[in-house]
């Protein structure tokens, strides 16, 4: 019986991606500790001292946090976390939406006896969660911080063309779960392929790229975000009781452009994503009293690959603000 070439390429890659992951799981340990939250291990990593914590939330299948946690900590105390199906954490067999992470987290700290007062900082997706944990616990915030961060006022009305880009990601995602079961994925990390297509990841050094990468690899990565993706307007909808958060101090960091022009974007309608983006940013503008915004303009949103001492200099902002009131 003859097999083709591809088909030994599969059988290739899958062993590969077996014996590698084997191998990840010694050199590659979890960097900090594992608490059971509803039935599940959720991975926590604490580092540095001060007199606020802040919590880091990424966005929608990224762990983007691994790459800034070792500056951050020496402004401050910071706290990443993996929500369930990333990273170091077990997937949840609950609903994927805002509500259910903000409960999670906020059972994680208190299990992990991590004392407010937080300063939040929530990533594109992670920015739902951050800003309903603030309006469910107004007493253990101190400021927020937003990166490209989503309002659902423009969320739950996205154009029909912008509705085509989300199904377009979701189907892809699907996709990846079996791409990263047989290895494939694994193979592109391993020849460079993500440096290449953003080749600002090499500014990190090689073990945070391939703690971030690790994730990828891992199947349950993929449906998370599927997962996530698909209860994205019912995150939004709960996100409505969020809408006035007082005079709590919010910088929000807006990029330049939500994909950087390229020929791997001709097909997107950039300019209707980037028309909805500026009404999310407009949107974002009314949720304090307290409330500025800073252009990161040299920035995709990926502001936390793109420029991330932009991040940097608005914990650094709240961080010392709120040293200053007591």
């Amino acid at each position: 019986m003859y097999i083709s070439w591809h088909h030994w390429l599969f059988v290739f890659t899958a062993i590969f991606h077996l014996i590698a992951s084997l191998r990840e799981n010694k050199i590659l340990p979890p960097l900090g500790k594992l608490f059971d939250i509803n039935g599940k291990k959720v991975h926590l990593y604490i580092k540095g001292e001060g007199k606020a914590t802040v919590i880091l939330d990424h966005s929608l299948g990224g762990i983007e946090g691994y790459f800034l946690i070792d500056e951050i900590a020496k402004i401050t105390r910071v706290c990443i976390y993996d929500r369930p199906g990333y990273g170091w954490s077990q997937s949840s067999n609950k609903s994927r939406c805002s509500e259910v992470i903000v409960q999670e987290l906020n059972l994680l700290l208190t299990k992990a006896k991590i004392e407010p007062p937080y300063i939040l900082v929530g990533d594109s997706f992670g920015s739902y969660n951050m800003r309903l944990y603030a309006h469910k616990f107004p007493d253990k915030v101190k400021g927020i911080i937003l990166t490209d961060g989503l309002h659902e006022a423009g969320m739950l009305n996205m154009p029909v063309m912008v509705k085509a880009v989300k199904y377009l990601f979701t189907s892809g995602f699907i996709m990846s779960i079996f791409g990263s079961l047989l290895g494939l994925i694994r193979l592109m990390g391993t020849i460079g392929l993500f440096e290449l297509i953003k080749p600002e990841l090499k500014q990190f050094d090689f073990k945070q790229r391939q703690r971030v990468k690790r994730s990828f690899y891992n199947h349950n990565h993929w449906l998370t975000m599927a997962r996530e993706l698909i209860d994205l307007n019912k995150s939004g909808r709960q996100l409505k009781a969020a809408d006035n958060l007082g005079d709590l101090p919010i910088i929000s960091i807006k990029s330049k452009s939500y994909f950087k022009p390229s020929v791997l974007m001709i097909l997107l309608p950039l300019k209707t994503i980037n028309k909805l983006r500026n009404k999310i940013h407009c949107n974002l503008g009314l949720l304090s009293k307290n409330y500025t915004e800073i252009p990161a303009n040299n920035s995709s949103h990926f502001v936390w690959i793109d420029e991330p001492e932009i991040i940097i200099q608005a914990i650094k902002k709240i961080a010392l603000s709120h040293d200053k009131l007591l």
